[in-house]
């Protein structure tokens, strides 16, 4: 599939743009099927290896003694959960991917000097997906002993596929995300949307909303895994601040919706 190509100077309509991005979205579809076929494969070692153990800990931990197994209940259960699962796994292997069509998208709004931070960008994108994706799953184990303990003891843990692996997916999903927190604040104070001084004001404001923005991606509800995500997130927002001040303190520099695509 060959992208269209851009003009090198004068004005880009507005179908231009939709053109590309429709391009670039197509591919980072394909890419995400073609890592959902190599998660479909991979479904076995992953359900054994890596997705049952936190389960398996919190019934021995709690002296549980049952098969640490999931319940088919409904005929269609097993499969929807294959391919619900090997989805994720397909958008976490085509993360790269689907960040490197992202910046190719706005990287000709941008000067000679922002596209530097092409692969800065991708690369740490990339590594605060995979960290939150992994906080996740570290914290999940303690957050699923809440949730099971808080139940009483008169209640016997039995989950379905789709409700355990859809909750422990969604939640990695849901971490991974929010740890991009950073990279779209950065980026707005690249772009001149907001200031650093902006962001600082509006800090009381901001612990609010990541609180309630955690509280919304966590769909476990436990204090656990609340803070997990909200705490973090605080701290990328001071560190985002800390980042804009230092790329937008350059004497003379333009800001991106400052300036027009003839001055280039």
């Amino acid at each position: 599939m060959k992208l269209r190509r851009r003009p090198a100077s004068g004005p880009v309509s507005f179908w231009d743009h939709i053109a590309e991005l429709r391009v670039r979205l197509i591919w980072s579809v394909l890419a995400v099927l073609a890592g959902a076929v190599i998660g479909l494969f991979m479904y076995d070692w992953m359900l054994g290896r890596f997705f049952l153990p936190p389960y398996c800990n919190v019934l021995e931990a709690q002296g549980i003694d049952k098969p640490c197994t999931l319940v088919i209940i409904e005929p269609l259960d097993g499969f929807k959960t294959r391919i619900r699962v090997s989805l994720y796994v397909g958008v976490v292997l085509a993360m790269p991917a689907m960040l490197w069509h992202l910046w190719r998208f706005v990287t000709p709004a941008l000067d000679r000097r922002e596209k530097r931070y092409a692969i800065p960008f991708v690369v740490c994108a990339l590594l605060l997906f995979v960290c939150g994706a992994m906080l996740a799953y570290s914290t999940f184990e303690r957050a699923l002993d809440f949730l099971i303990s808080f139940g009483g003891e008169s209640v016997d843990p039995m989950f379905s596929p789709g409700a355990y692996l859809g909750l422990i997916t969604y939640m990695m999903m849901a971490f991974g995300i929010g740890f991009e927190f950073p990279i779209l604040l950065v980026f707005l104070q690249i772009a001149g949307v907001v200031k650093p001084a902006q962001l600082h004001r509006l800090r009381r404001y901001a612990i609010v909303g990541i609180v309630t923005l955690a509280a919304i991606l966590t769909p476990s509800g436990d204090p656990i895994s609340l803070a997990a995500l909200s705490i973090p997130m605080y701290v990328f927002f001071e560190l985002s601040i800390l980042v804009g001040r230092l790329l937008t303190r350059q004497p003379g520099r333009r800001l991106l919706f400052n300036r027009t695509r003839g001055e280039r």
